[in-house]
């Protein structure tokens, strides 16, 4: 090998950042704001103590719509997590009563637990062995009682999509990794749908950290059913 020699190409898992801080704009333009999602906020909505203002911790909230945004209207408090600066303005500018923070999911700066976790359209664009320790975040960020509901593959592997001509990374475990991976954190299943075609084809995981809620759910604690999955 010599000086000479050209790097290898950057791989799509590395630009993941670069290309929603580029791209920002396009992607508030090609997001839908239709709240397709509202059928699995209802569910996690369920799930968070009914007094109060629950705390509420988004992961990779972009600008806050329209999750976010939701999930205020609903009477929650959000910190909001992301690395693309112009989406993390939009979501200050919309939103200045609730706290938004420029930072990598894999390195939050927080140091609290939240009544709710939600990483959605977002956790599935790190490399596979990035998700794996995510796990233990999670569950050192979660209440006891705190759904967790994020989306993701459903075979280990990756895949590039694209964004303004630009190869978009992303990862994915396979199912039972996730659920083996979510046990061993301390939560359980509550609900898994794969392809949901109600929401986008997405394949959706909503869990519940043990521990007793603060006080009373929102609404009667949602039962899940061992090995359960579901396929829109």
């Amino acid at each position: 090998m010599t000086s000479q020699m050209k790097k290898s190409p950057t791989s799509p898992a590395d630009n993941v950042v670069a290309l929603y801080q580029e791209h920002a704009r396009a992607f508030e333009r090609q997001r839908s704001r239709d709240l397709f999602e509202r059928g699995w906020l209802t569910r996690f909505l369920a799930l968070l103590p009914a007094s109060g203002k629950p705390r509420v911790l988004d992961i990779g909230c972009g600008n806050g719509v329209p999750i976010a945004r939701h999930l205020i209207e609903q009477g929650c408090e959000i910190t909001g997590v992301d690395t693309s600066l112009p989406l993390l303005a939009g979501a200050q500018a919309a939103f200045p009563d609730h706290r938004w923070i420029a930072a990598d999911m894999r390195r939050m700066p927080l140091n609290e637990t939240f009544h709710g976790l939600i990483a959605w359209h977002s956790f599935f664009h790190l490399r596979p062995e990035d998700q794996r320790p995510m796990f233990a975040t999670f569950a050192r960020l979660a209440a006891p009682g705190a759904p967790l509901m994020f989306t993701s593959g459903t075979t280990l592997g990756e895949a590039i999509g694209e964004l303004e001509g630009q190869p978009l990374y992303h990862g994915s475990l396979d199912r039972q990794e996730y659920r083996d991976l979510l046990e061993a954190n301390g939560f359980e299943v509550v609900r898994y749908v794969e392809w949901d075609e109600e929401c986008g084809r997405a394949n959706v995981w909503l869990a519940r950290r043990g521990g007793a809620v603060e006080g009373e759910t929102r609404q009667p604690r949602i039962t899940a059913v061992p090995g359960e999955i579901s396929r829109g």
